[in-house]
């Protein structure tokens, strides 16, 4: 039997964030825990004797009514005190609970706590290592632990109690010898979870059973069976309409037949079988996945090859294998062999990773980091690192132990996870990959997307951005600080020190010493001579600290770049040569650890050296280059952007041998704007000739929506951009209390952006909300898209780039609020330069370029209000603009047809009022 701990999980609510500024607890909730089973509560109300913030109020739903009569803190204080001993202390998040009940217990004469403790936080991060978010209320949903009202202590005490005995049950599922490798390392935690892992360890050794993991020397993974398809009978084309009706009834009980989809699929069924390039817009409400993967899953069948499909971002994959895939086997009654392949630095080097294992950790976010992976290969059928939420230290890690080309494939095996998914690609109907895999395959000496029929691109219009992306350079100065700094110098503990160890003669050692003293010299000096001319350049440029500069306006010297890249392609060589002699004779696994060590980031450096080049030392007409610096944080916050601006080329030769093979298929939701037909698919290298067929949703599928524009907000050229901001977050604030949240937010600068939410944040006012901010909420766009969608009560605060491909379906989103017509600024470098170019074409930048850009962003916005006949929506337009230029006719044209209303903010908050009135 396993050690029975006394465990008491507690949780408080607070009238604010610090004891030592009178915050007092209001409400504390203790459930306690006996061999795994909840065996006992207590809770109370507690008079704070000071009134609660009305936010608080709201967020909890405590009043202060609730707490006049309870009593003081100094009256059950003992009792408290009392119960808490001689058990272990549980929390989610610990480090405020615990410290907050201490200083209330030392303001009213009492001793400390002793006590043990556990953070179910900590606890949770590493047995459930894929969590999209650890706050209390998402492991809940995610993980389904009933949590009636998150915010209050007792609610939040019992689904933290749940929440602890489900990590136990998690821990006691891992193998033996990933629990042993866990305890070894748990003593570096925060928290006293090793004696945890020590039960279980010792209950483990106990149990002699079978456990069903592979072991890669050493470290258990989870063992993956080759699925067993049979042999697909040809299934045929449901040509008529009725075929298609009797096929999809079958499956889908509620089905409603879509015009859209049914001409859709015929025209890619044809174009798949003469072998056609086409370009096919498809509406949202068409039904547009459908209506591409079953012709692409039947004609794959018939071809014994499999249809690749290439699509934006990782999660739309997900969504097309977890979501789509099963419709089409439910509609065909058949079992579509699926694979899935990303860039090989998506997937886990189960060698380096073994290898970092045998080093010793470097902090406490690598430790937690390893121990987050060990528990996460028990788990991972694909051993793809996006499902990993690390923290952002374990980031760094995480960058340590992607597959690379130099990796060792023998040493792995058929355990490395890249070469299964290769194999599984080649033995697949439909092949699922993205747009930069498919730009990156024209570069390999062996190509692997070479065994498909036919090529459909989803999301088309991204193609450019996955273009652009791939032939983006960044020069962070962090970051190259962070990639120097590990060769540190003789009298620090880093790399060139520990040179020791190979025995490396001292005068090699002062010789490298020297050429890497010297690298670092050149390389601050090169930054220095950047920011000075750059200083000297944006004086005169507004108020804001971020400040932006086209590299071609600051004249610098070549020279000082060239000794740069000189210098460090010298130590490169030295070392190199020398860590490779020696590598060849070594037999001690610490020391190859070490080698191997060194190896990482001299190709780090070689990385970096040819962005530094690629950056500073050449500049082609078709690119932009610009500098962006914080001024509150020079030199650190210094980022230096090239990217290019002509795609053309580079998508062409990506698509050459797949349209020499069968159809090329191009498809989006957005794709033309009614000025200018071919705006995308010229920038995609598509000549005129290609078709573009259009299917627009049934009449009454936006039944449920409708445009709002705000006539009467301040025009941002006639008053100062703070009162813009205050007319914005009223705006804001008005819309979000009378819709209760689900609202998306769009700007187009992430300064009034970040101005905006601060704002609001200071008023108070949406304090019962979550408010998920990009480039001010930590995390990826899909992880702030997934929070967003769990909460009702949420906003979304995003610029342009974030709405590109975002899927909310149902009532997750009920508002978009567009704070400016989504046009580039007109500052923008990138903006700026094609602007350049486009004038020299002789043609006018803003008709053939900026116009088009924003209607088609307008379009993308507005796409993602009304994701189902059923959905209701309203698009709010704080820009007038829209009616009082007469480009503003382009935006409305772009959108289906649907009533538009000019209102003023009171009347707005009428209208919405109203409207969701008649919803209910």
């Amino acid at each position: 039997m396993m050690e029975n701990h006394k465990y008491a999980v507690v949780d408080i609510e607070t009238t604010g964030h610090s004891s030592t500024n009178g915050d007092r607890i209001i409400q504390l909730a203790i459930v306690f825990i006996e061999n795994n089973k909840l065996v006992n509560t207590y809770t109370t109300f507690i008079n704070p004797e000071k009134p609660i913030p009305l936010f608080i109020q709201d967020l909890t739903n405590i009043a202060e009514s609730d707490v006049e009569k309870a009593p003081l803190f100094e009256d059950i204080g003992a009792k408290v005190l009392g119960m808490l001993q001689d058990h272990i202390f549980v929390a989610h998040n610990i480090h405020f609970d615990l410290p907050f009940l201490q200083k209330e217990l030392k303001r009213v004469g009492l001793p400390n706590l002793v006590c043990k403790t556990m953070d179910t936080v900590e606890f949770t991060k590493l047995m459930f290592p894929n969590l999209y978010s650890y706050k209390l209320q998402d492991i809940a949903n995610e993980l389904e632990i009933n949590l009636e009202s998150a915010h209050r202590a007792d609610d939040d005490a019992l689904a933290t109690a749940h929440l602890l005995i489900k990590c136990i049950d998690q821990l006691m599922k891992l193998p033996l010898k990933t629990i042993e490798l866990l305890h070894k390392r748990s003593f570096q935690l925060k928290s006293n979870l090793s004696i945890l892992f020590f039960d279980v360890l010792v209950e483990k050794r106990k149990q002699l059973v079978s456990e069903g993991f592979l072991l890669y020397r050493g470290i258990p993974i989870k063992e993956i069976s080759d699925e067993q398809h049979e042999e697909t009978d040809s299934l045929s084309f449901p040509e008529t309409r009725d075929k298609k009706i009797e096929l999809f009834s079958k499956s889908i009980p509620s089905f409603e037949e879509r015009e859209g989809q049914f001409e859709l699929m015929d025209q890619i069924q044809a174009s798949l079988t003469n072998e056609l390039e086409i370009v096919c817009e498809a509406e949202t409400g068409i039904g547009k996945t459908l209506g591409y993967l079953l012709p692409a899953v039947l004609y794959s069948f018939e071809k014994k090859r499999p249809v690749i499909i290439s699509t934006y971002t990782t999660h739309l994959i997900d969504q097309l294998v977890s979501e789509e895939i099963p419709k089409i086997n439910a509609i065909l009654e058949t079992n579509v062999k699926v694979a899935t392949l990303k860039g090989m630095h998506h997937y886990i080097d189960l060698y380096s990773f073994w290898q970092q294992v045998q080093l010793e950790d470097e902090s406490y976010d690598e430790t937690f980091t390893i121990m987050q992976i060990l528990v996460w290969l028990t788990l991972t059928e694909d051993g793809d690192l996006t499902e990993l939420n690390a923290s952002g230290g374990g980031q760094l890690f995480v960058d340590k132990i992607r597959r690379g080309s130099l990796s060792n494939k023998k040493e792995v095996g058929a355990n490395d996870f890249y070469e299964r998914a290769l194999r599984k690609s080649e033995d697949c109907h439909i092949l699922v990959t993205n747009h930069a895999m498919v730009m990156t395959d024209q570069e390999r000496e062996q190509p692997i997307l070479t065994a498909g029929c036919a090529m459909i691109v989803d999301e088309a219009h991204q193609m450019i951005h996955a273009s652009m992306s791939r032939g983006e350079r960044i020069f962070s100065y962090t970051n190259w600080k962070y990639v120097l700094g590990q060769f540190g110098t003789l009298d620090t503990e880093q790399l060139l020190q520990k040179l020791e160890l190979l025995h490396v003669p001292l005068s090699i050692q002062i010789q490298l010493e020297k050429q890497y003293v010297e690298t670092i010299e050149k390389f601050d000096k090169a930054v220095s001579f950047v920011i000075d001319a750059f200083l000297q350049k944006s004086k005169r440029n507004g108020k804001s600290t971020k400040k932006t500069v086209a590299l071609d306006d600051l004249e610098l010297d070549q020279t000082i770049f060239r000794s740069v890249a000189n210098s460090i392609q010298v130590f490169i060589f030295s070392t190199k040569s020398m860590i490779d002699s020696y590598s060849k004779h070594v037999e001690d696994e610490k020391i190859q650890s070490f080698i191997n060590e060194w190896q990482y980031w001299i190709r780090e450096l070689v990385i970096k050296v040819s962005e530094w080049d690629e950056i500073f030392l050449q500049n082609r007409v078709t690119e932009a280059r610009w500098l962006e610096v914080d001024t509150r944080s020079i030199p650190g916050s210094l980022t230096v952007i090239k990217r290019p601006l002509n795609y053309r080329e580079d998508i062409r030769k990506a698509l050459m041998t797949h349209r020499e093979v069968g159809a090329v298929i191009w498809t989006s939701g957005t794709i033309t704007v009614p000025s200018n037909r071919h705006f995308i698919t010229t920038q995609l290298g598509l000549g005129t000739e290609i078709p573009i067929y259009q299917y627009k949703a049934a009449s009454d599928y936006y039944s449920g929506a409708e445009l709002l524009i705000v006539e009467n907000m301040p025009d941002i050229k006639q008053v100062s951009q703070s009162d813009y901001i205050e007319a914005v977050a009223e705006a804001v604030v008005q819309t979000v209390l009378v819709s209760e949240g689900r609202c998306f937010v769009l700007f187009t600068s992430q300064d009034m952006l970040r101005k905006t939410v601060e704002l609001i944040q200071d008023t108070h006012l949406l304090d019962d909300y979550m408010l998920f901010a990009q480039g001010m909420t930590s995390g990826s766009r899909m992880r702030l898209l997934k929070s967003f969608q769990r909460f009702s009560k949420s906003v979304l605060f995003g610029t342009n780039s974030f709405w590109e491909g975002v899927d909310v379906p149902g009532d997750a989103l009920s508002v978009i609020i567009m704070v400016r017509l989504p046009f580039s600024s007109p500052d923008d470098p990138l903006f700026k330069k094609r602007a350049e170019l486009l004038t020299k074409n002789g043609q006018n930048p803003f008709s053939a370029y900026s116009l088009p850009e924003a209607v088609l962003r307008f379009r993308q916005g507005f796409g993602r209000l009304i994701r189902s006949s059923s959905d209701k929506g309203v698009f709010i337009v704080l820009d007038r603009r829209i009616e009082t230029k007469s480009y503003g006719r382009d935006f409305l044209q772009a959108i289906p047809n649907i009533p538009v209303k000019k209102v003023s903010l009171e009347n707005m908050v009428l209208e919405l009022e109203n409207w969701y009135t008649d919803e209910g």
